[in-house]
């Protein structure tokens, strides 16, 4: 099989929108309406192209733990966000993917607002297979605060029958 250029509907509403904030906050917010578990942390997408998603999120109480700081889970959501949206726009249209594992490191306290960037430089994936989509989460200093290394199952679509 070959590779087929991604036609993710998320990769196509960035290119007709992710030009202005505006365009970003409500490509942000279709994403989340697919996925409302992702409203909870209110992430903003900064950049979607093919093998680079970037979100941000804000540091506020809503996303906090008991020392005030951005809670592991929040963190987890917005790496699998990254994650998951990074393979979609990437992936070639006879592919779907699910997360099956996720390995976490927490490196340090997260005390600001964070951008999230998950990058992979080799993603033309044509056949069926486990994939790992390194995410990196970063604050507002440049450090790296938490690392995900998230395994997507990728298989074929299967062909509807009508």
């Amino acid at each position: 099989m070959t590779y087929k250029p991604s036609k993710s509907p998320v990769l196509k509403l960035w290119k007709i929108f992710g030009k202005n904030n505006f365009g970003k906050w409500l490509v942000s917010k279709i994403v989340c309406f697919k996925a409302p578990y992702f409203s909870s942390i209110k992430p903003r997408f900064v950049n979607i192209e093919p093998g680079r998603v970037e979100v941000a999120i804000k540091k506020r109480r809503a996303v906090h733990n008991h020392i005030k700081t951005v809670h592991a889970i929040a963190m987890c959501n917005a790496a699998e966000l990254a994650g998951g949206t990074c393979l979609d726009v990437s992936l070639s249209s006879d592919f779907r993917w699910i997360p099956v594992a996720m390995e976490v490191k927490y490196l340090k306290m997260a005390k600001s607002n964070l951008r999230i960037v998950c990058q992979v430089n080799d993603y033309q994936w044509n056949e069926p297979q486990d994939v790992i989509m390194p995410v990196s989460v970063i604050d507002e200093s440049g450090d790296e605060v938490f690392h995900a290394d998230i395994t997507m199952r990728i298989s074929e679509k299967t062909k509807r029958k009508y």
